[in-house]
Formats: C-alpha cells, sequence, structure tokens
C-alpha cells in the first residue's frame, strides 16, 4: 500500500485506522497520508480466534469473548490519537453469527469509544475486493478469493468493480473445530472436511465459472502461509493444486497437529492450516483455478480505502448515473425532485428501524434518479421497460447486488406491486428493499405535479409494516391530486400486506 497513491482535498498529514475483529484475529491498521501519498505507519494482528469460542448453540462462551476484549484494549490506545471520523471498526463472520454477538459488540465499543459495525458477509467480501483492487495490478476479469476464520469469500471482479460475489459459511477455525476434533489430521478427515467445502460450494459454482477471468488472486490467511512455505522450501511460483496436494499429503503424515512440522509454517498458522488447506483445494477444483497470486490487500485496505475515497467513489458513481440521464433522454429536475424526497422519507425511516444497511442510501438514490428511464420507450409500462434497459446498462460504481436492487426498485415504483421478485434476496436483505420500495413510491407519488417549492414538511412514521404520513393541518384537502393519488397506494399496498395511512 505505501506506494500507492490517494487524491486528497486535505495537504496536511492525516492518520486512519481500520479494525477488522475477525473470526480467527484481530487486525489493527494505521496509515498516515502525506501529499496523497498512502503509508502504513502501524500494524497489530492479535491471534483471538473467537469462532474457536461458539458453542453447539451457537453463542459465544465467556473465554473467547475476554480473549478478544483484551485484545481490543491494546487497540484502544493506539486509537485515542486518531480523529473518530477516520477510525472504521468492523466484525465479520462470528459476530455475524453468534447469538449473544451483542454482548461483545456493547463492550467493544465501550473499550474503544467507537462504534463497531458488523457488515455483512456480501459487504465483506466487497471491501475485501476493493482492499485487493487498490493494492493488486488486477488487469482484466480477476477471481479474489479469502478465507477467513468463519467464512470464505469469492468475488469476481474487473479493475475497481466487483462484478458477483458470495460469502460462504466456512472458515478454517470453524473446520478445524468440526474436523480436526482433538488435533488429529487422517486421510479420513481432510477427504471429508474438502467433500464438505465442495458441497458448499455447488450453488454458486456456475456464478463464477461463466468468467474467463485472466488471474486469480488469494487475500492473505491460508494463500499466504502456503506462499510462505514455499519461499522456504525453495519453490518461486504461483499457488498450483499440485503444491497443495503435497502439503496435504505432508498433513496427513505428521497425523497431529500438534506434530506438524512443515518448513515455512508459523507457530500461530499452525493449528488452523490443515482445515484452511482443505478449503483451499476445494476451490481450486470446483472453480477450475490453475494458478493463484498472493494479493497486496485484503479486508483491513478496503476499509482504508473506503474512507480516502468516499468522494471519489460518489463522484464515480454519479458521473455514471448524469451519462445514463443524458442518454435516455430522463428529465433531470424530476429526478433530483424524487431524489430529494426519497432522502427525506429515507432518514425519517433510518431514525426509526435498524435495517438501513446495505449501501441502502446509494441504491434509492439512483432508482430515484433512474426511475424515469423508460419513458425512452413509451409510458404505460415504462416501469418494466426501465427494468429492462437497467438488467442491461452499465452501472458504474454499483456492485452487481446494487444493480439488481436498482432494477427491480424501479420495476416496482409505479402500479401493481410484485414483492415476489425479492424473494430471490436474502431474507436478512427483504425487509430493506420492502422499505425503499415504499420510499421510492411514495417518493414519485409525492412529485407528481414535476414542480419544486410544492411540497410542506412531511413526517414519516414507521410502526413495523404500519407507515403513516402526516402532513400540516388541510394540507391534503387543497390538494387533491395528491390526495387521491395516496388513496389509491393505500389499497395497493394493502393488497401486499402494508398498512398505508395518512393525515
Amino acid at each position: 500500500m505505501d506506494s500507492q497513491t490517494i487524491s486528497t482535498n486535505n495537504s496536511e498529514d492525516q492518520l486512519y485506522a481500520a479494525v477488522d475483529l475477525g473470526s480467527n484475529s484481530f487486525h489493527l491498521v494505521i496509515v498516515r497520508v502525506v501529499a496523497g501519498s498512502v503509508q502504513i505507519i502501524g500494524k497489530v494482528k492479535q491471534k483471538v480466534q473467537l469462532a474457536a469460542g461458539l458453542d453447539d448453540n451457537m453463542c459465544l462462551d465467556d473465554v473467547s469473548m475476554e480473549r478478544g476484549w483484551k485484545c481490543l484494549e491494546t487497540f484502544a490506545e493506539r486509537l485515542q490519537d486518531i480523529p473518530l471520523s477516520n477510525i472504521k471498526i468492523v466484525g465479520t463472520a462470528t459476530l455475524r453469527i453468534a447469538k449473544n454477538a451483542q454482548t461483545f459488540i456493547d463492550k467493544a465499543q465501550q473499550i474503544l469509544n467507537h462504534k463497531l459495525e458488523v457488515i455483512s458477509g456480501e459487504e465483506e467480501a466487497r471491501q475485501i475486493y476493493l482492499g485487493v483492487a487498490y493494492t493488486s495490478a488486477n488487469q482484466g476479469n480477476t477471481l479474489v478469493i479469502d478465507i477467513g476464520g468463519a467464512s470464505t469469500e469469492v468475488i469476481i471482479g474487473n479493475d475497481m468493480q466487483p462484478i458477483n460475489l458470495v460469502s460462504l459459511e466456512m472458515g478454517c477455525v470453524t473446520f478445524m473445530e468440526r474436523y480436526f476434533v482433538k488435533g488429529e489430521i487422517t486421510e479420513q478427515n481432510v477427504q471429508t472436511a474438502i467433500t464438505e467445502a465442495k458441497q458448499r460450494l455447488l450453488p454458486v459454482i456456475d456464478d463464477f465459472v461463466c468468467f474467463d477471468w485472466k488471474q486469480c488472486l488469494g487475500a492473505s490467511g491460508t494463500p499466504q502461509a502456503i506462499v510462505e512455505i514455499l519461499v522456504e522450501q525453495g519453490i518461486s511460483d504461483a499457488i498450483r493444486l499440485d503444491y497443495l496436494h503435497i502439503l496435504l499429503q505432508q498433513c496427513i503424515d505428521c497425523a497431529h497437529i500438534d506434530n506438524l512440522n512443515i518448513d515455512g509454517l508459523t507457530e500461530a498458522r499452525r493449528a488452523i492450516f490443515p482445515s484452511g488447506l482443505c478449503i483451499l483445494i476445494a476451490l481450486f477444483e470446483q472453480l477450475k483455478i490453475e494458478e493463484m497470486q498472493i494479493s497486496g490487500g485484503a479486508l483491513r485496505e478496503g476499509l482504508i480505502y473506503g474512507m480516502l475515497e468516499n468522494s471519489e467513489e460518489n463522484d464515480r458513481r454519479q458521473l455514471s448515473l448524469d451519462e445514463i440521464k443524458a442518454r435516455f433522454h430522463i428529465d433531470e429536475q424530476q429526478s433530483n425532485r424524487v431524489s430529494a424526497v426519497a432522502d427525506n422519507l429515507y432518514k425519517q425511516l433510518c431514525a426509526q428501524t435498524n435495517i438501513c444497511n446495505f449501501d441502502a442510501l446509494a441504491v434509492i438514490n439512483a432508482a430515484s434518479q433512474l426511475h424515469e428511464i423508460g419513458l425512452h420507450i413509451e409510458y404505460k409500462q415504462y416501469h418494466r421497460h426501465g427494468a429492462y434497459i437497467l438488467t442491461h446498462v452499465s452501472l458504474n460504481g454499483y456492485s452487481q447486488m446494487q444493480r439488481k436492487s436498482i432494477r427491480d426498485l424501479v420495476l416496482n415504483h409505479r402500479q401493481e406491486l410484485d414483492i415476489s421478485i425479492f424473494e430471490q434476496y436474502h431474507l436478512d436483505l427483504q425487509p430493506l428493499l420492502f422499505s425503499l420500495v415504499r420510499v421510492l413510491r411514495l417518493a414519485c407519488l409525492l412529485s407528481i405535479r414535476r414542480k419544486d417549492d410544492v411540497l410542506p414538511e412531511i413526517k414519516l412514521t414507521v410502526e413495523g409494516s404500519h407507515w403513516q404520513l402526516a402532513f400540516p393541518p388541510n394540507w391534503l384537502r387543497s390538494h387533491p391530486l395528491i390526495d387521491v393519488e395516496l388513496a389509491n397506494e393505500k389499497w395497493l399496498q394493502h393488497k401486499v400486506g402494508w398498512k398505508l395511512t395518512f393525515s
């Protein structure tokens, strides 16, 4: 990362920090931005193995949480001299799945004096890809793999844009606990672990093998450990499947993790090496990987560069939206009106619920600006025409999931609601998308006059699926068009099980 250059509006030195509370290790990286150049000035890594503390009921035990809190006490001292706005702290797979994760999070936030965000698997994969893209020479389609303690992220992308990504619930710590009981390494348990990893890959294989990628990059962890072993053993080459099988046989020959003595394998990596190796072999065989290089960065670098590049990323997105609006002759003023109303309703929604994630503001903003793209074809079914166009048009700066969400929001922004289309999304994401649909529909409806300075202050109250809009006294009576449209919208939302009232 030292040689990378980032544009910044501030000429003076600035410090930034990213903290990654992984399932195996906790990481802290601190960088200094000097005249646009990013320099790493501090790195701390502690092996916490948080995932090892998960019991059969998916609850973290007290011992593992204490290990994590003790580690964070050392991080807190390093963070205290860095501006809070320049710090990003995230939790990953173990904190996503642990039923008592909030207990750990509450105390962690007290120790760090900073908010801890547990990111989704998809967001973790996206940040990993950005970290890889910023720090590695990735020309053309690139496959990126990161094997963590409790999850494995697989991403295909091009340049700075992830195209398809997935986070799978399998990691070197959880597989160690499940398949290498008491540290025994046998032919049977390694094959069981590989078979299980292959099974978990089955639903997503076709989504990746269909791409003609130019290179495969491994992000830290197991791939890094293998490269270190190859270097120690005098092999200057990419990671290849035959090397992996040789290493696997060496593990089996050692029979037990305590006896695992492979030149180049560090003591800190020894316990989780066989399990990580089994997962990597499954990935190589299922995804038809011929060779893998090591990336220059991963999640932490993605978080750092995300903070530094936030305004530039937004600019790239807006440039993409502006280009599309010009190409399809979208009414700029109307798109801005709808976007402003949607932004207002979205912020009121977020203030009352805890579902606002997945970069939802960028999604609703894009859908608001592009909702009339189908008018380029004709009016009657323009929402359907818009969805078709957005299926095929390029939206730079947005992930594949975000592009799909924008398309499906545009499809549902008027007339009858078809919420069955959101069944393809993860159950955890569906409530957010339902809310974004309602925000977009109301924003379009309230902007029907296509004039500025028409709307008063509108208060949105959210109680589950019941949304209530409050207008100033007698305002709706003096605006019968919007009153009638709201009545129709109330009925349409009622038909899908949502309640909308207004006064």
